[in-house]
């Protein structure tokens, strides 16, 4: 067996066992959780598990579990994306542009937001991968840049969508006859399923797996982990655009403001499900519950009419509980 092929192999015997009980216990754990919090909610509202308000779940889960499986193969690397907010936001803006400003038809303009996305996490890979900047700083200075970016091109304005009145439809509109199942969040299931064989059976979910456990190794095994790490953002800046898509057409518009704090409940969602913030460790299963988790915690504080500023509270204890828990999980490792 060659040298890539020890590093890029995963672990046998007792020890690969043991890594994948712990993954499912901690999945089942989220999966509790879960349960735990819809019910919780279901018994404190009466209006919680109306139909109306599960579709609305599923469609605000939708935007950031699309954010947070791009955000995984990231993390898996030990990297961090801060930019994922405003990156979908700039996409969304795009969306506009194409489609209302420049009258491309929806599909090429869908098409073009999402590689714009792709355009963002390359650019983030290169500055990371050749230029030697920490993910922190670099993302984060992409989030500034797609910001600004956001609101010039928008001049500050909403952008609507007149000559494409049915393009809330790939978000809101049901393609499932007599469900009212929203369009987006099948998309969230589709392309979960989609990264879930990317990330278990291609070689770019093999490499950044090797690259987050350990990158000099891989590095001198003969793989080109700066190629490589410009890959994987490159593809989970795909998702960044895609998520643009949906929260242009769940709100009927691209609207340059939104897109802050994003960013932090798609990280939330892919450490509660169980990947790990120094990377090697994760799974596309945890992250959909996480996101899950994420999505009906904002939904039924709303629902109870809690202030907005206490909603911010629990999340960012919610955000606090999911790293501590990771530490606790790679002092354990």
């Amino acid at each position: 067996m060659s040298t890539a092929e020890i590093t890029t192999s995963k672990p046998k015997g007792k020890f690969a066992v043991s890594d994948r009980l712990k993954g499912q216990f901690q999945q089942l754990l989220a999966f509790a959780s879960l349960v735990v919090i819809v019910v919780f909610f279901s018994v404190a509202s009466p209006n919680f598990m109306t139909w109306s308000n599960i579709t609305g779940i599923l469609l605000a889960a939708s935007i950031v579990g699309v954010l947070a499986l791009g955000t995984t193969f990231v993390i898996i690397t030990g990297g961090i994306d801060l930019s994922i907010g405003t990156g979908m936001t700039l996409a969304a803006v795009m969306t506009g542009v194409f489609l209302t400003y420049w009258s491309l038809p929806t599909w090429l303009g869908v098409v073009l937001a999402i590689l714009v996305g792709a355009a963002i996490g390359a650019t983030n890979g290169l500055l990371i991968a050749y230029f030697r900047i920490p993910p922190f700083i670099a993302t984060l200075a992409m989030m500034l840049v797609a910001r600004g970016l956001s609101l010039v091109i928008a001049n500050t304005a909403p952008i609507y969508f007149p000559n494409n009145p049915d393009f809330n439809l790939i978000a809101t509109g049901s393609i499932i006859p007599g469900i009212s199942f929203p369009n987006g969040a099948l998309i969230f299931l589709v392309v979960a399923v989609i990264a879930g064989v990317i990330l278990n059976k291609t070689v770019l979910g093999r490499y950044d797996f090797s690259i987050g456990s350990n990158e000099e190794a891989t590095a001198l095994s003969g793989v080109n982990t700066k190629r490589w790490k410009v890959a994987i953002y490159s593809f989970a800046g795909l998702f960044t655009g895609l998520a643009g898509v949906l929260l242009a057409s769940r709100v009927s518009s691209a609207q340059p403001a939104l897109g802050m704090g994003y960013e932090l409940d798609a990280i939330a969602a892919v450490v509660i499900g169980g990947t790990s913030l120094i990377g090697g460790k994760g799974s596309i299963v945890g992250t959909v519950i996480g996101a899950l988790i994420m999505a009906v915690l904002n939904n039924g504080l709303q629902i109870l009419s809690i202030k907005q500023e206490w909603q911010f509270v629990v999340v960012g204890l919610v955000i606090l509980l999911a790293v501590y828990m990771d530490m606790l999980r790679r002092k354990e490792a």
